[in-house]
């Protein structure tokens, strides 16, 4: 069967996340976008660990269902397709320790399969660092004794380094990650089928390196509020299961590929410093030898330059079979642009109600429904909007130095100011 899954999430116990993001509104809100699977996040903190053990209830696969989910949409009143949402173990962690003679700084995903390995995994967690101080825990472990501890807790329990390109906390960032997979997981790396590509790179920026093309490329939301989830997922056909998911990961027979940002909107994809302004292509970077140009200081090198440095192709060279990607801008973001309001704004809140209620949920909209059926609904501009951003008829300004990019779709003249329904 097809479905969608979000494996990279967090709960309200996780630093600058949402007071709201619980198990409820994870639910209400992976109806509202179209996602089958979601992570639960955060499975090392004590109190959450809690709630997943009082809310959740094996379904027999390896996933959860929520004991008693609520009636009501994300939205009140909004209609939603009919969505069976599963939940499975996840947290992220935060490893920051020295290796060699530099700090290193990486996050990781860690997935299991019960409780009893969740226990199990914590416990051995507790006794290295405070779990209970965020719900995306700061240990001085290494990646490597991570993944060490994730393989003798169970054969089912998996890694996998989370957005893997990200400057200052992942893999292989420019400022705390290596200089490959192998280099930071040494003698277990082969344990490691998958990455997961993060906001500011795709698909095809990673097949430009040749090392990397025995992995499978995931991608997630990282959301740290519901209505974040989806910006990223990750797509499969294959039994919905936990050991379905991850040997897709593994073998990708029924992994079927991802749904991406466009990666000029992730937050670190170009070089430069926020505090100037500054916004630079590898070759700037390179020209004024890693400083910025207003002030002298370092400049943050980004997902692009990072990827450049390291890889050894000119070009992406897609590895045999290798799954599909397409890209997407989240709705909300869509309709924001029409209406030249914030996503937040009660208006765009109001049309994002139309637009579910009318199609479904937000991946039927955004992917499957025809855009003359949209045009159809009664909304002509929608239409446009979903068929250039199908068709890659847009405009980037790249993010960078922590500073989210926009994809533009209209121009501002094209714009009216009639109602999009």
């Amino acid at each position: 069967m097809f479905y969608i899954a979000d494996l990279h999430v967090h709960s309200h116990y996780s630093r600058a996340t949402s007071k709201d993001l619980n198990l409820e509104s994870l639910y209400q809100w992976a109806r509202a976008k179209g996602i089958h699977v979601v992570g639960t996040g955060d499975f090392t903190h004590p109190q959450w660990f809690k709630e997943l053990q009082e809310k959740l209830e094996p379904d027999g696969s390896g996933l959860f269902r929520l004991k008693h989910p609520p009636a009501d949409p994300a939205l009140p009143d909004m209609k939603v397709q009919d969505i069976d949402v599963r939940f499975l173990l996840s947290t992220e962690i935060s490893s920051i320790y020295k290796h060699g003679d530099k700090v290193r700084k990486n996050h990781n995903l860690v997935y299991a399969p019960d409780f009893e390995t969740v226990a199990g995994i914590n416990a051995r967690l507790s006794a290295i660092g405070n779990l209970a101080s965020d719900g995306r825990p700061i240990l001085g472990l290494p990646s490597r004794d991570l993944l060490e501890i994730v393989l003798e807790s169970s054969n089912k329990s998996h890694l996998v380094p989370a957005h893997v390109w990200t400057p200052w906390f992942s893999t292989l960032g420019s400022k705390g990650g290596y200089d490959s997979v192998d280099e930071c997981f040494r003698d277990l790396s082969p344990h490691i089928f998958a990455i997961e590509t993060g906001l500011s790179s795709d698909p095809a920026m990673n097949w430009q390196w040749s090392a990397l093309d025995r992995f499978t490329l995931i991608s997630n939301s990282d959301a740290h509020s519901a209505p974040k989830l989806g910006r990223e997922a990750t797509l499969f056909n294959t039994e919905r299961s936990y050991d379905g998911i991850f040997n897709a990961m593994k073998t990708r027979q029924g992994f079927v590929g991802t749904y991406e940002f466009f990666p000029e909107e992730g937050k670190y994809h170009h070089d430069g410093h926020r505090n100037c302004g500054v916004c630079l292509l590898p070759e700037a970077t390179i020209s004024h030898n890693g400083r910025c140009p207003e002030c002298g200081g370092p400049l943050t090198v980004g997902v692009l330059h990072r990827i450049q440095q390291l890889s050894d192709r000119k070009a992406p060279q897609p590895p045999q079979h290798a799954p599909v990607f397409d890209y997407i801008i989240p709705l909300p973001e869509i309709l924001a642009e029409i209406r030249k309001s914030g996503p937040g704004t009660k208006a765009v809140l109001k049309d994002f109600h139309q637009a579910i209620s009318t199609f479904g949920n937000e991946f039927n909209l955004l992917k499957a429904v025809p855009v003359e059926d949209i045009r159809r609904q009664g909304s002509p501009v929608l239409a446009e909007a979903i068929r250039r951003m199908r068709e890659h008829e847009v405009k980037p300004v790249p993010g960078y130095d922590g500073l989210y990019g926009v994809i533009k779709i209209f121009n501002d003249e094209e714009l009216s100011r009639s109602s999009l329904f």
